[in-house]
């Protein structure tokens, strides 16, 4: 096969989220099947560390495409005209972007539907585009992939989708996250936090996120509880912080809680493994891979109990509802008072965790992109 595919997201140091999901999968891809030749298609200049395999033959389409106006030109303009020229069996698209315009099948992943549950926490113009394409996008599909079954029934319900032509294919876990030793959690925390344990969330910071809440609901855990915990937030800001940091700047305990940025990949195994635990009560996710990575990492869990994010918890986790601090004012009380619970999180943690694997995951997509071919 000839397989085209968007690798915009492939970006040198700033693999978040939908890129790493792009860059575990991609990379199996290329490395497992020698005998297909793959297509890259970049909008900027790309870094040679994502040239998996000599089967890839990188192409940079202009312009690069971080806007409206911009992805309208990439995905229906230039995308079409630059693989006129190769002419692949199918077009594969992780980032939840296709083109109405390419004439090839095309198989399109789908991470969630947060534009229609949360339309005010995105920007007029993007809210405007997801709106008008992505219901084509959907229908275009040849295939469409959701990673969680919660976003597969949010399709249809949304959408109409048939069931049949969307397949589910869960995320994986990353390299490099496993249980640190005790030495390098004290490392850690002296590095982090004066010593001290902490809870640790990990992702963009934008009001989907809910770190308002967090903040608010880790004032109140140190208030009833006295403790010197700490809490520290790892990465960058996104958009529409300014209720975030309102929030922060009012805190009675802001200098507990500390804003890491965007951490680097050296970095990001043993923050999470010399947690006290990862606390992800996002409002709304399609899957949620920092719960996973605290599984991988030996750390206990505090996530929300809606979308996908149970889905992806199971058992191993303590649920909140996100709209209540006192949920997870609770929850934090008991992760810090019950060491008995938290291990008992950890050992469930180790069985979840089994459930979700990037080989079986690209082993998946490559079944799906091979009966989109032979379908044509």
């Amino acid at each position: 096969m000839k397989i085209a595919v968007n690798t915009r997201l492939l970006l040198k140091n700033r693999l978040e989220g939908i890129g790493r999901v792009t860059y575990e999968i991609i990379r199996r891809l290329v490395e497992q099947h020698p005998e297909d030749e793959f297509i890259f298609c970049f909008d900027r200049s790309y870094d040679e560390e994502f040239i998996f395999g000599k089967n890839v033959t990188p192409i940079v389409i202009s312009p690069p495409s971080r806007h409206p106006f911009l992805w309208y030109l990439w995905f229906e303009q230039s995308l079409p005209r630059a693989l006129k020229k190769h002419q692949p069996d199918v077009f594969y698209s992780p980032d939840g972007y296709c083109s109405i315009n390419l004439k090839c099948p095309t198989v399109m992943v789908t991470h969630d539907l947060a534009h229609l549950h949360y339309p005010k926490e995105i920007p007029f113009l993007v809210r405007k585009y997801y709106d008008h394409y992505v219901p084509k996008y959907l229908k275009k599909s040849d295939q469409v992939i959701s990673v969680s079954h919660a976003t597969k029934e949010d399709i249809i319900a949304q959408y109409h989708l048939p069931s049949e032509k969307i397949s589910v294919v869960h995320n994986g876990n990353r390299d490099g996250f496993s249980k640190i030793k005790k030495e390098q959690r004290q490392a850690t925390r002296a590095k982090y936090s004066h010593g001290c344990k902490y809870f640790f969330y990990l992702g963009a910071v934008h009001p989907r996120k809910n770190l308002e809440r967090l903040i608010m609901g880790f004032d109140l855990f140190k208030q009833t509880s006295g403790s010197d915990i700490k809490l520290l937030i790892g990465g960058r800001l996104a958009w529409q912080t300014d209720t975030v940091q309102r929030i922060f700047e009012q805190s009675v305990h802001k200098a507990d809680i500390k804003f890491l940025g965007f951490i680097p990949e050296e970095d990001l195994s043993a923050l999470m493994g010399s947690a006290l635990a990862m606390v992800y009560v996002s409002l709304f996710e399609g899957f949620g891979l920092p719960i996973l990575e605290a599984m991988y990492a030996e750390v206990p869990v505090i996530t929300s109990s809606v979308s996908a994010m149970p889905e992806v918890a199971g058992d191993a986790a303590l649920l909140v509802d996100p709209l209540s601090v006192g949920d997870l004012v609770l929850a934090m009380e008991k992760i810090y008072e019950d060491k008995t619970l938290r291990k008992e999180l950890v050992e469930k943690g180790k069985l979840q965790r089994e459930k979700f694997n990037w080989d079986q995951s690209a082993e998946k997509t490559y079944t799906i992109l091979k009966e989109v071919v032979s379908k044509k």
